[in-house]
């Protein structure tokens, strides 16, 4: 990996993917995301004229973004790192009130109503980072052989539905009991991806 600086340009892209994994209804304002990326708005105007420009940027780019967000700690095994990464998505949407706001914030920008094209866009933007966030991951343990395919995008969808569903459980009532089965769930699910030799995961607690 290049010791360089980010451009600028790639410091605004940054910025804004990481500005979508944090609040999934962020409109990437001009002001925002030059304040994010510690740019000027004429700097980021100059690479992205307009939201749109940025939005599809993002969009069509994330492959290519260096994002600083990996924690692969090879301590442990393949099948407890993954499990660690997912958790962090959980963590994200934390539990009881905050999942519930989360949601609702979800539902009010992208379901209550009919979205317009900005916030397709944006919605877009951030079901992208997501998979290519989770295949980040799987690239690491693709490369030491822990996996069974090398389908990763296929890999990552189906690793975020199970994270969305055990989000959807963290909203509804009695979501504490229920958090003591989401380390087995995930546990369950990345095994199905592991080889016999990479997915030796340490035998549930529970």
């Amino acid at each position: 990996m290049s010791e360089s600086a980010p451009s600028t340009r790639d410091k605004i892209l940054i910025a804004a993917a990481t500005m979508l994994t944090k609040d999934p209804t962020a409109r990437l304002s001009v002001r925002a995301v030059a304040a994010r990326a510690g740019v000027s708005a004429g700097s980021l105007r100059h690479f992205f004229p307009t939201q749109r420009a940025l939005i599809d940027t993002v969009v069509a780019g994330l492959h290519t973004l260096d994002l600083p967000d990996n924690p692969m700690d090879t301590a442990n095994s393949p099948s407890e790192r993954l499990a660690a990464c997912l958790h962090l998505l959980l963590a994200e949407v934390g539990a009881g009130e905050a999942a519930r706001q989360y949601l609702h914030t979800l539902h009010r920008a992208y379901v209550a109503s009919p979205p317009d094209e900005d916030s397709m866009h944006t919605y877009a933007a951030l079901e992208r980072l997501a998979v290519h966030r989770v295949e980040r991951w799987l690239a690491t343990l693709r490369d030491e052989g822990a996996l069974v395919t090398a389908d990763l995008e296929h890999q990552a969808r189906f690793l975020l539905t199970v994270v969305n569903g055990l989000a959807l459980e963290r909203a509804l009532p009695g979501a504490p009991a229920r958090l003591a089965y989401e380390a087995s769930t995930l546990e369950i699910a990345v095994s199905s991806l592991m080889t016999t030799a990479g997915g030796d995961s340490a035998p549930s607690s529970a």
